[in-house]
């Protein structure tokens, strides 16, 4: 069944420009695929899906590039155009966006294979990265700085 809804994603993000967790757990219902919101969040990951951009600012589903290097280019500039600032308190990492960005940026840091990272949560203009300790937040913040202040 998982596999099934699986390809079924794939299929659909495919074919449709999908762009919110709610559009896709519609269509797969409509394909008689009975799921929940974290279901489809869970398969998002399991899947590694990124939001790409579309035209007039609007963003899409679409599976992740294999290609390390391209993932990490375009990782680099999602971060250095949509990040503002970078600050950590304990385990979480705050990183400021610009408005309507965050979620990008958020789903560029889910892209990523992070053992210090056990999940993110996206607003508008913010999003944050809970770590598993205060030193993975620490050097998390770190190294997203980096790739903000890369040429």
């Amino acid at each position: 069944m998982k596999k099934n809804r699986q390809q079924a994603i794939l299929q659909l993000i495919e074919q449709e420009d999908v762009s919110t967790q709610e559009e896709l757990m519609r269509a797969l219902n409509a394909q008689g695929f009975t799921v929940t919101q974290a279901t489809v969040s869970r398969d998002i990951k399991a899947l590694k899906l990124v939001k790409v951009p579309l035209a007039q600012g609007k963003y899409k589903y679409a599976p992740a590039k294999s290609d390390s290097s391209e993932t990490s280019d375009k990782f680099n500039a999602i971060l250095k155009n949509s990040c503002r600032s970078v600050d950590y308190a304990g385990n979480i990492v705050a990183v400021k966006c610009y408005s309507g960005m965050a979620n990008a940026a958020c789903a560029a840091v889910d892209a990523l294979i992070e053992e210090r990272i056990v999940g993110t949560i996206a607003g508008d203009d913010t999003f944050f990265v809970l770590c598993r300790d205060e030193a993975s937040a620490q050097s998390f913040s770190t190294l997203l700085k980096t790739y903000m202040s890369e040429e």
